[in-house]
């Protein structure tokens, strides 16, 4: 397995390479515009990474890769709609260049260009692509529905928020690595550890995210600190500060949640003090090492190397050290 650095540097190569450039303009400028803001672009690396795992050259998932990477920024552009969002990766989102409409409609042809790219492989890679892709696809939008739900509920519970972000985000996660032991034909039984291992990963950096939303630095986050509190969402840290809040301060947080001022400063200092003051921030650190470590337990059942492991772990450990 090579360094984290080779999978991303092989991934910038094929983005910078991709031809999505066709008529009408209107309809893949913007696919063009929001995968050339780039990001860390976890995701695909995995898939490459995984495939290496398993002995296969990273190149071979590719063409997974690819679609991993295109599903997810259809995802993000129908997110920021959704969520009216201004910036992502500290550019304007692709409903504020063009227009809400376009967003929805460039969205819609990058999941279909996401399947399209499986069809590179052999029958019997392809249909386990397709099969993984789509429960995974229908499992997002189960994720992405919860959330727009919960926004409206005053009695959302941590096992239902952890459910959500685990559907919203953390499948996928598992889902890319899953893709690359499927190119490179591993066994089912670790086919199955790797997206576990994925999947809980990928349920730390969701839980990280929220933090980072709250108490990241503005210069490195690339998008709008505090947005998760001026839309009001019932994140982890709200949802343990409640259970921690006196009454007092469980009523003054409620407010918050039911006010949106049009200066948000105050509110963000406000309901930031209290995640800290509450020790909601602290758990919430601990929930993100905790679900780390789980994914690290999946590691030893699998039927690997133990320098494989050890680059595995490795990759968890800085994806966990991360401020963006």
């Amino acid at each position: 397995m090579h360094p984290v650095s080779y999978y991303q540097t092989l991934i910038a190569e094929h983005f910078s390479k991709l031809s999505i450039e066709k008529e009408p303009r209107n309809l893949y400028d913007p696919i063009v515009y929001i995968l050339s803001l780039g990001g860390k672009r976890m995701r695909p690396v995995l898939t490459l990474m995984a495939a290496e795992i398993f002995d296969t050259d990273a190149n071979r998932a590719m063409a997974a890769a690819t679609a991993v990477e295109l599903f997810h920024n259809f995802s993000l552009i129908h997110d920021d709609i959704m969520d009216d969002a201004p910036l992502r990766r500290g550019n304007e989102t692709v409903h504020e260049k063009w227009d809400i409409n376009t967003g929805i409609l460039s969205g819609d042809a990058m999941l279909i260009l996401a399947y399209q790219y499986f069809e590179q492989y052999e029958p019997r890679i392809f249909s386990a692509l397709a099969k993984l892709f789509s429960k995974t696809a229908l499992e997002v939008c189960e994720g992405q529905q919860w959330d727009v739900d919960f926004e409206q509920r005053d009695d959302v519970t941590i096992p239902e928020y952890l459910k959500m972000i685990e559907y919203k985000t953390a499948v996928l996660v598992g889902a890319a690595m899953k893709m690359g032991a499927i190119v490179a034909e591993a066994t089912v039984e670790n086919a199955d550890l790797i997206y576990d291992f994925g999947l809980n990963l990928g349920i730390a950096f969701q839980l990280q995210d929220d933090y980072l939303d709250a108490f990241g630095d503005p210069l490195t986050f690339g998008k709008q600190v505090g947005g998760d509190i001026i839309e009001n969402k019932k994140t982890y840290l709200y949802l343990k500060a409640l259970e921690f809040a006196n009454d007092g301060t469980k009523a003054e947080l409620q407010h918050l949640f039911s006010i949106q001022p049009v200066d948000n400063s105050d509110k963000i200092a406000s309901v930031k003090t209290i995640f800290i003051e509450t020790g909601a921030a602290k758990v919430t650190q601990e929930a993100i090492e905790a679900y780390t470590l789980k994914a690290f337990e999946t590691l030893e059942k699998m039927n690997i190397s133990t320098e494989k492991k050890r680059e595995l772990k490795d990759f968890g450990i800085n994806l966990m050290k991360r401020q963006v």
